[in-house]
């Protein structure tokens, strides 16, 4: 089978090939699926560099977290029932590839209404977003801050939170990314390139401040959201899409109280109750089913082209996840 690999960690576009490798068997207990879309997560790329949480065993590390595939065979004590089922699978290690084999307890059977492109990402950013809301201070009727609004979770926040009644305002870079996210029924969206961005967030927020915040970007912008935050307040960091160093005023943490963590959705995941995982995947698939929950591609490439693929997912203001397909 094909698969997209790398030998060596590295940059994505420089290291990464397509080449032939065994195909796998299903072993007891799980399933062998063939894929149909794979997504490129940013987590990927860092994990490809060598810089993620998790570092695959080298050479032929292959590729990709996430996958939507059709169950084609079954391993030793599996229903066979599960044949020919179209399948979600998410946290698993080797999805860019023709086909894997992962525990049959960890594959999700899809209704028809969910479409391949959104059933291909449902789990990770969906269930990572989810997760993330679930641990948060906010509660109906509170304020939420996130930056890099205009991300896969940062999209996925803006219907999670209307959903529950919690207010939202979205943070972008980019000028042109305000209606852009509007356009998906974002209520307040703000670019942080407008020079008196903060004073109007001031006043969308109130003056008693938000409860929790979310930084997705780093730098200079984590000391913006401790100023917006009220007493008591949060500031959760759960990506870092410059890599830039946080500086924060010992004063307003001080004073504020506020509270600074880390979320790491793989980790949050693996030590999650199976009773809750359940609860939290059955409200993504009906917000997916029903259409409020909306999950759009930013381009679909064959797995032979995976060096153009990972340039894309790379490019600024793609419209959705670029997808690999075998």
């Amino acid at each position: 089978m094909k698969a997209a690999l790398h030998d060596v960690f590295g940059e994505p576009a420089e290291v990464l090939v397509t080449r032939d490798v065994a195909k796998p068997a299903p072993a007891k207990g799980e399933v062998l699926v063939k894929m149909t879309l794979s997504p490129i997560h940013n987590h990927d790329l860092w994990t490809i560099r060598g810089n993620y949480g998790y570092k695959p065993p080298l050479p032929a590390a292959i590729g990709g977290s996430e996958a939507l595939g059709t169950v084609e065979a079954v391993g030793e004590g599996v229903d066979a029932a599960l044949i020919g089922k179209r399948v979600a699978v998410g946290g698993l290690h080797g999805a860019w590839a023709e086909y894997f084999a992962v525990p049959a307890a960890g594959v999700l059977p899809l209704p028809d209404a969910i479409s391949d492109v959104a059933g291909a990402q449902l789990i990770a950013m969906p269930f990572s977003a989810l997760s993330l809301l679930e641990t948060l201070k906010a509660r109906k009727g509170d304020w939420i801050i996130q930056t890099a609004a205009n991300g896969a979770v940062g999209k996925i926040m803006v219907t999670l939170a209307k959903a529950r009644g919690i207010n939202l305002l979205n943070l972008v870079r980019r000028a042109e990314a305000v209606g852009e996210l509007t356009a998906l029924g974002a209520e307040h969206v703000l670019s942080t390139s407008d020079a008196d961005w903060k004073t109007t967030a001031r006043a969308i927020i109130g003056t008693a401040g938000a409860t929790s915040a979310i930084d997705s970007v780093g730098g200079d912008i984590a000391g913006d959201l401790v100023d917006l935050l009220g007493m008591d307040g949060e500031l959760v960091v759960f990506g870092t899409a410059t890599g830039a160093v946080m500086p924060l005023s010992s004063g307003a943490l001080i004073m504020k109280h506020i509270t600074i963590k880390g979320f790491w959705g793989s980790r949050v995941s693996q030590q999650m109750a199976p009773e809750e995982r359940v609860r939290l995947i059955t409200e993504l698939v009906t917000l997916a089913a029903s259409g409020q929950l909306v999950l759009t591609d930013g381009g679909v490439y064959p797995l032979e082209q995976i060096t153009d693929a990972v340039k894309a997912a790379l490019t600024p203001g793609r419209a959705g996840k670029v997808m690999l397909r075998a």
